[in-house]
């Protein structure tokens, strides 16, 4: 599984010309779900995407949560963060997951985010829609986050 969080001063999300989320300071985060992937690498992702500090302290220092600054979350889900191109220039998608896995995997993340780790506004887009996606990235700060990485981490530590 795998999410690119950027950090933004503000993010929206629009569908068929109306906008769908919107939000201030925050994460945009960009989820796919991978073959394979499972509700424990949704846990993992949920759970380091919440206490990620990337946002500046009072000494210009990367060292606050969401939490900390009462910022917003937009989700968006991407099944092209699985695209393969190693051979061609046309990407294969073959190892994103089935859209009913994923969409199930992400409407999780989502949940977890608002109800295991409290953040108040999360918004999302649509699963499977053409969306237009604007942003401010601050910093600019990406992160990207991978849910393999992170258990191998784990398993090494």
């Amino acid at each position: 599984m795998r999410a690119v969080i950027q950090r933004v001063s503000r993010a929206s999300v629009t569908i068929d010309g109306e906008v769908k989320g919107r939000i201030g300071p925050g994460f945009l985060v960009l989820f796919g779900a991978g073959e394979g992937d499972t509700e424990e690498d949704v846990r993992i992702l949920a759970k380091k995407t919440a206490g990620m500090r990337i946002f500046c302290d009072e000494n210009d220092k990367m060292n606050l949560s969401l939490a900390d600054i009462g910022g917003s979350v937009l989700v968006i889900s991407q099944f092209t963060l699985y695209a393969d191109c190693r051979r061609g220039n046309r990407p294969s998608f073959t190892n994103a997951a089935q859209p009913d896995t994923a969409n199930g995997l992400y409407e999780y993340y989502v949940k977890l985010l608002r109800e295991e780790y409290g953040i108040a506004d999360v918004q999302t887009g649509r699963f499977g829609a053409d969306m237009k996606v604007e942003l401010l990235n601050d910093g600019p700060v990406t992160i990207i986050l991978d849910s393999e990485e992170l258990k191998r981490s784990r398993s090494l530590s």
